[in-house]
């Protein structure tokens, strides 16, 4: 699954029925941004819409995936509610990996917190200390924002 491809396919067949993005998305009910995402191929569509999409375009989900229209003699025939639950789970999947990060980066900031104290004296374990709860803070701003974002996407795809 090469979401360039996907995205350049996506794009292409969308052109082809003189759609813009923003019709596309309306028609899907998303926002136009999400459609240039795809055909930009920084993400893949939702799971939950791969069948409309599909639909719209005049394409089958395994046309989607490959990012290339098949000949029907090479037409390989997939069960399409299997394909949409493998993007579920990948999707799933990238979600949790998210969240592992965000716990990771949360850890390593306590982690230099509780270092940083360690460090007092002359002007370089001062600066020593300053720097690692500096880094310790910023590491768990960040891992608080991706661990936030994860749950929210989760509730959203729940």
């Amino acid at each position: 699954m090469n979401q360039i491809a996907t995205g350049t396919f996506i794009a292409r067949k969308r052109k082809e029925l003189n759609l813009t993005q923003a019709q596309l998305a309306e028609r899907l009910g998303i926002s136009n941004k999400s459609v240039s995402k795809w055909e930009r191929g920084q993400c893949m569509p939702d799971y939950a819409i791969v069948n409309e999409l599909c639909d719209v375009l005049g394409i089958t989900v395994s046309e989607l995936l490959d990012g290339e229209e098949n000949e029907r003699e090479n037409l390989r025939m997939y069960d399409n509610d299997q394909m949409i639950e493998m993007l579920a789970r990948i999707q799933r999947l990238e979600s949790q990996r998210i969240t592992i990060i965000a716990i990771a980066l949360i850890v390593t900031g306590i982690g230099l917190l509780t270092l940083s104290p360690l460090f007092s004296g002359s002007d370089l374990t001062d600066f020593t200390s300053g720097a690692l709860f500096g880094i310790g803070s910023g590491v768990i701003v960040i891992g608080v924002f991706l661990a936030t974002r994860s749950i929210f996407s989760y509730l959203i795809n729940s």
